[in-house]
Parts: C-alpha cells; structure tokens; sequence
C-alpha cells in the first residue's frame, strides 16, 4: 500500500508555517528540521530523510488546499522577493528582480505555484487536495 503523507492546510497562513507544517510532517524523529527553503522542500521529496525513503511512492494529502494557496499567493510571493533585494541580501538580485517584475504584471508565480511545480517534478509523489 503506497504511503500517505496529509498536510493540514489549516496551518499554513505564511511561508514559514508551511515549513513548521511540513516539519511536523515529515521529520517526526529527525532531531533537525526544514529551514524555509524551496530547496529543502524540493529534497524533501526526493526521500532519504523524514518521512520518505527514497524516491518511494507517496500520495501527499493536502486539506484545504485552497486556504493554502491564498495564503502563500500574491502578498506573501511579493513579500518573499522583495526580502531577497534587501541590500544585504546574498541572493541574485537581478533573478529575484525579474520574478518580482514578472508577479507584479500578473504572469510569475506565487510561491505556491512554485510548490505545485516542484511536486509535479516528483514522479513518485501523487497531490491529492482536499478542499
């Protein structure tokens, strides 16, 4: 029976509850955790630490998806870039520039777009949101 892992979108009102909602999801057990990392997440998901073994298979139950999905929209998004041009920010300015511009003209993505986009790179995990 393939694995099911279920995220309570209930939780996530901001980027860094839905990493405190995927640390308590996926790392029961580990003595460390996620830090607020699209990186992090997109490992996550390869397996091999937490909750996933290594590219085994895993329906990912999202409740109230939806709630998620304005909670990590357009504000949060805007909020997430602007913070990597902060003068003292190591990032690429220019990158995060352009994906600014782009969410500002209604073509980029939120960050949870960006979620969906690395789930759906996994062929191991299946979304199943729950409204």
């Amino acid at each position: 029976m393939e694995k099911q892992i279920v995220i309570d979108g209930n939780l996530i009102n901001d980027i860094p509850s839905f990493y405190g909602e995927l640390n308590r999801v996926f790392m029961t057990g580990e003595d460390w955790t996620l830090g607020n990392s699209l990186d992090a997440f997109n490992d996550l998901l390869y397996g091999g630490f937490g909750a996933i073994e290594s590219n085994e298979p895993v329906t990912l139950v999202w409740k109230q998806m939806e709630k998620s999905r304005l909670a990590l929209g357009y504000e949060v998004t805007k909020q997430y870039y602007e913070e990597k041009l902060l003068p003292d920010s190591p990032f690429d300015k220019e990158h995060f520039r352009e994906k600014l511009d782009a969410l500002n003209k209604g073509e980029g993505q939120t960050y949870f777009d960006i979620l969906l986009e690395i789930i759906a790179e996994h062929p191991n995990i299946t979304l199943r949101p729950i409204h």
